[in-house]
């Protein structure tokens, strides 16, 4: 009884001084501070910067061209063309006003004298009507901008994936350690028993060197499960950063949540996990976005069908104010207008590149339908291996509590001189054999948990 109430004190004292790190908390401290989960969220201001790329396609643009010749005292010429231009969404076209102020001995024929200005609108009418590239390009920055979304979510589902499986780990690492520490306590507290026996004329010889050996088998145990807790707490030290881009190790005191450890976790039903993979799992949403980006450029291709046909025209006034005096009669004396046409003949460039486009889109549909069916079974595996897991782990349990039995009853044998150090052996290594199988199989139905929302691309 003196003893339980010592070991009992010794556990209270270490967890004073220990501190339990919850696998929220360390969770929570990857997402906000590992380098991958901030490069995900460089990949959302990286496509906000392509967007805005974008955006400058529809900027005002103002230019000013100027000439002027002067030659052996004869002024022949000067231009003065102020222009601002306003590039629309609507249909292409692009809004055009400027002044001029022309003048000189050599003026060109179709050029205006003195100081005019003019108002005017170029419109596409068949190619670029619809769609252009401007417009192409700003749908697809759009499209791109909610696609890195889902870029940034499967960075994060995969880091979290691995930040799971690492701290389940070094628990695990954990538990066979504290298993082989506690056993070694017992079996060192029975050698000093049997040797005071043998002592007192009550225990052989050779029952000193069992109890000794079995010590000596345990450190070597201990020694080993020591190497991989050490190196389980290394490797979950590369997910552990301070929030000034720091690393740090893991502290020495710090310990997991082996209560988690034991725990069976309840996932959805196979249903519920089918239908949120179909409609979260960011690498198939990443495709319907694919799918709309590539639906723009189909539409654009298109257009290399058609002929383009370019309309042009200009409200023209004299001096500064060009509404100045606009009416019916006005508009019609003063204006200039004209058109481009240009029609190739075989359309053979214009139809070879819709066909591309349209072949690009079937084959991501394809692609889509194959990663759908893949994900879909591998949370069918995921989720299938998870219950099988579980009847071994409640198999496997209670194979140790009854082991755990066993060896309870041949201690009190032991006590009473109605057994022997070979037996009370024997029942420790299999206690031990089966801990270590329980804590194997609780890993293993841990990772096929997390592997079912990895999969199913829902970690966040």
């Amino acid at each position: 009884m003196k003893r339980t109430a010592f070991i009992f004190l010794l556990l209270i004292g270490y967890s004073l001084k220990a501190q339990v790190l919850t696998p929220e908390a360390f969770i929570e401290q990857v997402r906000q501070n590992h380098p991958v989960a901030k490069q995900a969220a460089i990949q959302i201001e990286k496509a906000k910067a392509d967007l805005l790329s974008a955006r400058g396609g529809f900027d005002p643009s103002f230019t000013y061209e100027a000439s002027r010749k002067t030659f052996d005292g004869k002024n022949y010429y000067f231009y003065s063309n102020p222009e601002l231009k306003i590039p629309t969404r609507f249909a292409g076209a692009n809004i055009k006003t400027g002044l001029e102020n022309n003048g000189g001995a050599n003026l060109e024929s179709e050029v205006t004298s003195g100081q005019s200005s003019y108002f005017g609108l170029e419109l596409p009418v068949a190619k670029g009507l619809v769609i252009d590239k401007q417009r192409a390009a700003l749908q697809q920055a759009q499209i791109y901008r909610s696609m890195s979304e889902q870029e940034r979510n499967r960075m994060l589902n995969d880091l979290l994936f691995d930040a799971y499986i690492g701290y389940w780990q070094w628990t695990s690492t954990y538990q066979i350690y504290s298993v082989y520490t506690k056993f070694l306590q017992i079996s060192a507290d029975r050698y000093r028993l049997v040797k005071l026996a043998f002592a007192n004329g009550d225990r052989s010889a050779i029952d000193t060197i069992e109890a000794l050996t079995q010590i000596q088998n345990f450190e070597m145990l201990q020694a080993d499960a020591r190497v991989k807790l050490n190196t389980a707490s290394l490797e979950l030290s590369n997910f552990l950063w301070t929030n000034q881009d720091s690393a740090y190790l893991l502290p020495e005191k710090t310990v997991p949540d082996t209560i988690r450890f034991a725990l069976n976790l309840s996932p959805q039903s196979l249903e519920q996990l089918l239908q949120r993979a179909s409609t979260e799992n960011p690498i198939l949403k990443s495709y319907d976005f694919k799918l709309n980006a590539l639906e723009v450029e189909r539409k654009l291709k298109f257009q290399s069908i058609l002929p383009t046909i370019n309309l042009k025209a200009n409200l023209l006034n004299q001096n500064y104010n060009v509404f100045k005096g606009v009416n019916g009669a006005f508009l019609q004396n003063n204006n200039a207008w004209g058109i481009d046409i240009k029609v190739p003949l075989f359309l053979r460039e214009g139809r070879g590149e819709y066909r591309k486009a349209k072949l690009k889109i079937e084959e991501t549909n394809y692609e889509l339908a194959a990663k759908k069916w893949e994900i879909e079974n591998k949370v069918r595996n995921y989720f299938t291996e998870t219950n099988l897991l579980q009847q071994q782990i409640r198999v496997t349990q209670n194979a140790f509590n009854g082991f755990t039995a066993l060896l309870r009853a041949e201690n009190l044998r032991f006590q009473n001189g109605e057994s022997s150090l070979f037996l009370i052996n024997t029942r420790e290594n299999k206690v031990i054999e089966t801990a270590e199988k329980l804590i194997s199989l609780r890993l293993k139905y841990l990772k096929a948990n997390y592997s079912i929302e990895w999969s199913a691309g829902i970690l966040r």
